[in-house]
């Protein structure tokens, strides 16, 4: 970590730049493409908006309470994940708030585009029951009760994370540490759905934060622990295939206790952060 000097605008105790923030993703519905972006809002409940708004629910999940309270969440399976379904990663997906539409494509193929009012829910799923038909790998579909897929969530405030409210960073340095022994130096950073990717960090550097306050942009953080993570991170976010040992690297190569990659945050109120924002650590 390189320290500075406090520079004008920054919050004093926040004088150490950690690093600059690299790209921002969202992901409007949970599992599904990411949604590159310049900016991210957030919201006052500690969201950030327009992410894990929707999931697709499996048939026999039980039917969630789209009034969850803060520090609840529907667990990962409840839903169609890339835990069950690596092909799910091939798809593009879009999301325009303002009209709230949804688009769903196979490369140049569009498969689905629709509102999220009750009719566009049903075309949304009735669409995807169909793409998870073609693969090989799925969540058990033929199995009684496990349809009709259901397209649930709320447009406004998304709460389909799978640990609660939190926001999600990881470093690139340890991005590229991991890449190195996995013979893949273009390890694509998508396959561990962060919201926050930082540049300048040395390896592993961010795991070692829990406890610790930092700042992007105009939103305060407090570090909470580590993200744990399961064999999701195995499939490629462009082939769609299972194709990278992440679980058992991580704890074999570099000592992990546990899988883990990146950190959580929880933010102490709204506010945007943008891309190239000075990340500060306390």
């Amino acid at each position: 970590m390189r320290a500075s000097a406090v520079a004008p605008g920054r919050l004093p105790g926040m004088a150490a730049l950690a690093g600059h923030v690299a790209a921002l993703y969202r992901y409007p519905v949970k599992s599904f493409t990411p949604e590159p972006r310049t900016s991210l809002r957030i919201s006052e409940r500690g969201r950030v908006e327009g992410d894990r708004l929707f999931g697709l629910l499996l048939g026999d999940a039980g039917a969630p309470d789209l009034t969850i309270t803060d520090g609840e969440w529907w667990p990962k399976a409840a839903f169609v994940t890339l835990m069950t379904a690596p092909g799910i990663a091939r798809l593009g997906l879009r999301y325009d708030d303002a009209a709230q539409r949804l688009r769903v494509s196979l490369g140049d193929t569009l498969l689905v585009e629709c509102g999220v009012d009750e009719a566009g829910r049903r075309a949304f799923a009735a669409a995807l029951e169909a793409y998870l038909r073609t693969l090989d790998e799925t969540p058990d579909l033929d199995r009684p009760g496990r349809t009709p897929l259901r397209l649930v969530g709320d447009a406004l405030d998304g709460h389909l994370q799978d640990r609660g409210a939190y926001v999600t960073l990881h470093g690139r340095g340890s991005l590229m540490a991991l890449g190195e022994v996995l013979r893949d130096p273009s390890l694509d950073e998508r396959r561990f759905r962060s919201n926050i990717a930082v540049d300048g960090l040395a390896p592993w550097e961010e795991l070692g934060w829990a406890g610790r306050r930092l700042r992007i942009g105009a939103v305060e953080f407090t570090v909470a622990r580590p993200v744990g993570r399961c064999i999701a991170t195995h499939a490629s976010p462009s082939e769609g295939v299972r194709d990278r040992e992440v679980l058992t690297t991580l704890t074999r190569s570099f000592g992990h206790e546990q899988p883990s990659f990146g950190v959580l945050l929880e933010p102490a109120g709204p506010g945007e952060i943008r891309a190239g924002d000075e990340v500060l650590l306390d």
